[in-house]
C-alpha cells in the first residue's frame, strides 16, 4: 500500500523553485531539497528519482507557470500593438533588477542544455512571438517575424537593464518597446 502524500507535487514543486533559484541547478542537491520542502531526501528520491529528474521537474513547473501567465496575458490584452506591449510587461518582473541576473542565467543555461527543457523553451517562445505578432500585423509571415523581434527586443532590454540597474524595469521596458514600435509606424 502505498503512502499518502503530506504535501501536494504542486506545493512541493513551489518551494522547490525558490530553492533552485537560491542553489543553481548544479548546487541543489536532494539534501538542500529536502530543507526546503520539509520533506525526507528519501522521499525526494521515490518521487523524482535522480537529481536532474528532481531539476527537470521544477523547471518543466516553471515552464507550466509562464504558460498559464503568458496565456493569461494573451487572452486580456488587447489586439493592437499596445495589447503587445501589455503582455510584455506583464511577463516582466518587477523585482528583475533585484534578482541576480547570473542565478537566472544559470537557470536559462540548464533549460538550453537539456533536451526536454529546450523543446519547451522554443514552443514557449513560438506562441508568444505568434501572440506579438497577431498584434503587430496581418500578414502571418511578417507577423511572425515582427513577433520575434519583439521578443527579442524585451529580453535584451531586461538583460540590459539587469547590468545598468539605473531605472525600473518595466519602465525602460516599455520606453523601447513603444520606441520601436513608433519607429515601425505601429504607434
Amino acid at each position: 500500500m502505498s503512502r499518502r502524500k503530506t504535501i501536494s507535487d504542486e506545493d512541493l514543486l513551489e518551494k522547490l523553485v525558490a530553492a533552485l533559484r537560491a542553489h543553481g541547478p548544479s548546487g541543489l542537491s536532494f539534501a538542500r531539497a529536502s530543507a526546503a520542502a520539509g520533506l525526507a531526501a528519501a522521499t525526494l528520491v521515490q518521487r523524482f528519482g535522480t537529481r536532474d529528474g528532481m531539476v527537470e521537474a521544477i523547471l518543466l513547473y516553471a515552464w507550466d507557470r509562464l504558460d498559464g501567465e503568458t496565456a493569461a496575458a494573451d487572452a486580456e490584452a488587447s489586439a493592437d500593438p499596445a495589447g503587445a506591449v501589455s503582455i510584455l510587461l506583464r511577463l516582466t518582473n518587477p523585482d528583475a533588477v533585484e534578482y541576480d541576473f547570473t542565478d537566472g542565467l544559470l537557470l536559462l543555461s540548464e533549460d538550453v542544455r537539456n533536451p526536454v527543457l529546450r523543446v519547451r523553451g522554443a514552443a514557449w517562445g513560438a506562441r508568444l512571438a505568434e501572440a506579438l505578432g497577431r498584434r503587430l500585423c496581418d500578414e502571418p509571415g511578417r507577423a511572425a517575424d515582427l513577433g520575434w523581434q519583439m521578443a527579442s527586443l524585451w529580453q535584451g532590454t531586461l538583460v540590459w537593464q539587469a547590468f545598468r540597474r539605473d531605472a525600473d524595469p518595466a519602465v525602460k521596458v516599455r520606453e523601447a518597446l513603444e520606441d520601436w514600435l513608433r519607429r515601425l509606424g505601429l504607434l
